[in-house]
């Protein structure tokens, strides 16, 4: 299967997407926690004050505690990324064609169909291309997820095309 996906049609600047470099991206999101909903703070002055006063304490019991070196981040950062299972969102990418004024909506072609989305909506995809540290070969090379993870459990697969009408 190829792993290259073109983002063509009605755009400015057509994009060569290779999913096979996206581990390497900031923008990458781990798909195992980017749909839970998030914990609302309570009173984040209230919480800051009691970290502090935890820490301090902390010190005064156990001595000063120097941070992790940059050595054991490197070694988490590796070890979470050959585990990981990530996604990167697909606005930068569309931004980066710049659709036309005319621009409506964008078709996700796949080996079973296409699916037709307006612009709005596409703007929200995340765009899965590993599982549990290995690029999705059989049925990639991304899986599109909506933006509020309505198919976070069946998400469109075997993407071979984006084309902006």
């Amino acid at each position: 299967m190829e792993s290259i996906i073109l983002l063509t049609g009605n755009v400015n600047f057509p994009i060569t997407l290779d999913p096979g470099v996206w581990i390497f991206d900031d923008r990458k999101v781990d798909l195992t926690t980017y749909f839970q909903p998030e914990e609302k703070k309570n009173n984040e002055l209230e919480e800051y004050t009691k970290a502090v006063s935890e820490h301090w304490d902390r010190e005064i019991r156990e001595g000063a505690v120097f941070p992790p070196t940059l050595k054991t981040e490197k070694k988490y950062e590796k070890e979470r990324i050959l585990t990981g299972t990530f996604g990167i969102p697909f606005k930068p990418f569309l931004d980066n064609s710049v659709p036309r004024e005319n621009a409506r909506e964008l078709i996700v072609e796949t080996s079973a169909g296409e699916y037709t989305f307006p612009l709005e909506q596409a703007e929200d995809f995340v765009l899965g291309f590993s599982a549990e540290g290995k690029p999705l070969k059989e049925e990639g090379p991304v899986y599109v997820y909506f933006g509020d993870g309505s198919n976070a459990e069946n998400p469109i697969k075997r993407v071979s095309k984006f084309k902006v009408r």
